[in-house]
C-alpha cells in the first residue's frame, strides 16, 4: 500500500469550492455592490482621508478601515473590506512569508478602488497561493510554518493550508451573502 498523497487533496478542497461555489458568484460584481454599506458605520475600503474607523491603513489612494484591538462587537464590513482582508491578510501576507511574493501587509498594500481591480488582485493572490502549496510537494507540508505564523510557528504547513482553505471558504461565502442582500434590497427599492 502506498502513502496517500495529501498535497493534491488539500488543494482540491479549496479548488472545488473556488470553482463550484465561490468564484463564479463574484463575476459581474459592480462597484456599487463592492462599496455598498448595508448599515451605518460599516468598515470598508475608501479613499484616503475618509471614513470613521479609528485607523485607516494602506499605501495607495485607497485605505482599509482598521482597529487594534477590534471593537466589540466588531463592525459590519462591506464586500470591499472583506475582499481586502482575504486578498491581504489571508493570501498576500502568506504568499510573501512562504512563497516568495513581495512583502505585503495591511499598511503597505494598495487596495483596489473598483470591484474589477479587487477581483484581479484576488485571482492573482489565489493563483500564487495554489502554486505555492503545490510547490511544497508532500514533504513540504510537514515543515514547520516558521516565525511568520507567530504562535503557530511550529505547526506544520499542512495546518496552515487547512486554515487558509477555511478562511477563504468562510469569507468568500460572506461576500456571496452580501451580494444576495444587495440584490434583494435594491430590487425591492426599485419596485
Amino acid at each position: 500500500m502506498t502513502d496517500q498523497p495529501w498535497n493534491p487533496l488539500l488543494r482540491e478542497q479549496l479548488t472545488w469550492h473556488w470553482t463550484n461555489q465561490l468564484r463564479a458568484r463574484l463575476d459581474g460584481l459592480t462597484d456599487d455592490e463592492y462599496l455598498w454599506e448595508p448599515v451605518p458605520g460599516c468598515w470598508s475600503v475608501r479613499p484616503r482621508g475618509t471614513g470613521t474607523a479609528p485607523l485607516r491603513v494602506g499605501s495607495g489612494a485607497m485605505t482599509i478601515d482598521f482597529a487594534v484591538p477590534q471593537p466589540d462587537p466588531p463592525p459590519l464590513t462591506t464586500i470591499a473590506w472583506r475582499l481586502g482582508h482575504v486578498i491581504v491578510g489571508v493570501l498576500a501576507a502568506r504568499n510573501a512569508a512562504h512563497f516568495g511574493r513581495a512583502p505585503a501587509d495591511y499598511g503597505s498594500f494598495e487596495y483596489a478602488a473598483t470591484a474589477a481591480g479587487a477581483l484581479a488582485q484576488l485571482d492573482a493572490e489565489y493563483a500564487t497561493w495554489l502554486a505555492g502549496v503545490e510547490s511544497l510537494g508532500e514533504s513540504g507540508l510537514s515543515r514547520p510554518c516558521g516565525a511568520a505564523e507567530g504562535p503557530y510557528a511550529e505547526r506544520p504547513l499542512a495546518a496552515l493550508v487547512l486554515h487558509v482553505n477555511r478562511e477563504l471558504i468562510h469569507h468568500l461565502a460572506e461576500v456571496c451573502l452580501l451580494r444576495d442582500l444587495y440584490l434583494h434590497t435594491h430590487r425591492r427599492e426599485a419596485s
